[in-house]
């Protein structure tokens, strides 16, 4: 299966990577990118560089199509790989908003073309080791979640035009798919609040309230403000709770003041297993990993987040 890659800057070139030297039965054969050292990175890696994304998408080599971009660019990076005929895998967030990432399901459920979310979150061991655990607190009742990154050295991420919100969509987007993959209940209402620090232009601070199916309720919250990282869930249910980061890999369960420890697999790389899924997928071995209406639903709660801020008011969430 011969790959294409759109756009091989940090988090691409992780992608090109792995294919080049992880993943049996992918081959990284052509990339796009805007920047200059994307032909010398093709210089490098012995393949095809296209100045041009449409071009790698029209490349007759190219059998399916990665796209590590900007949100900006995804639908029209979609409706080029439907009108192609090619399965393409799009990073998260699936569009800048609802609209958009609707019709991106719409072309390619229309089509009948594979497509792929890179919520790779799902991939973290002490995400699917608290997705396996959770059934241990009994009836779930609330819970909290919070991802807090450093500030983003990335200049696109400060301009609304190219990135289309700040943490909520490119933070956040990841906890709301998360908080569905671990209890399998969507969200259904929010009300937000967010603010500018270090950031004249996007949300780089971010909290709500949310409510969820079966009267779950919880809070969630997402930084880019400080230089800690950290990725927490808590979920309390009738007969315990049950706590891990996702980033330093910690895992418990507590009742009472026993607090116990749950063995699990350190967190390591999500890519490479994502990569597994979808060649699987692809070949017609396996289910989609990650489909595009998963990624649709997560940014509609973004963009419920978004209204709700700026109306300062609870908002459902459109599925």
């Amino acid at each position: 299966m011969k790959i294409g890659i759109i756009g091989t800057g940090k988090h691409g070139s992780r992608y090109a990577r792995h294919i080049l030297h992880d993943v049996a039965g992918l081959e990284l054969c052509a990339i796009s990118r805007r920047s200059s050292s994307g032909a010398q990175q093709a210089r490098e890696w012995g393949i095809h560089y296209h100045a041009e994304w449409q071009n790698l998408i029209a490349d007759p080599e190219v059998d399916a199509v990665i796209a590590v971009t900007p949100p900006v660019l995804n639908v029209d990076i979609a409706r080029c790989c439907a009108q192609a005929g090619k399965p393409l895998l799009l990073e998260k967030p699936l569009a800048v908003d609802s609209q958009a990432a609707a019709e991106i399901v719409s072309l390619f459920k229309e089509k009948s073309l594979p497509l792929t979310v890179g919520q790779i979150l799902r991939y973290n061991s002490t995400i699917l080791a608290l997705q396996k655990s959770l059934n241990r607190v009994g009836t779930l009742y609330s819970f909290s979640a919070s991802h807090r990154l450093e500030p983003s050295t990335l200049p696109w991420l400060e301009d609304p035009s190219v990135a289309g919100a700040g943490v909520i969509l490119h933070t956040a987007v990841h906890m709301f798919d998360a908080l569905h993959f671990i209890t399998g209940y969507r969200i259904s209402r929010v009300r937000a609040s967010l603010r500018q620090i270090h950031n004249a232009n996007l949300e780089n601070l971010f909290t709500a309230q949310v409510e969820m199916e079966n009267g779950v309720i919880g809070t969630v919250d997402a930084a880019k403000v400080g230089p800690a990282r950290t990725g927490r869930y808590e979920f309390v249910g009738h007969d315990g709770e049950l706590q891990g980061d996702q980033i330093h890999g910690k895992l418990e369960f507590i009742s009472g003041t026993t607090i116990e420890p749950i063995a699990h697999e350190f967190p390591a790389g999500t890519i490479v297993p994502l990569l597994r899924d979808w060649l699987l997928f692809l070949q017609g071995q396996a289910g989609n990993p990650i489909s595009g209406e998963e990624g649709l639903a997560a940014v509609n709660v973004c963009t419920a987040c978004l209204d709700s801020a700026r109306n300062n008011d609870w908002v459902k969430v459109d599925y």
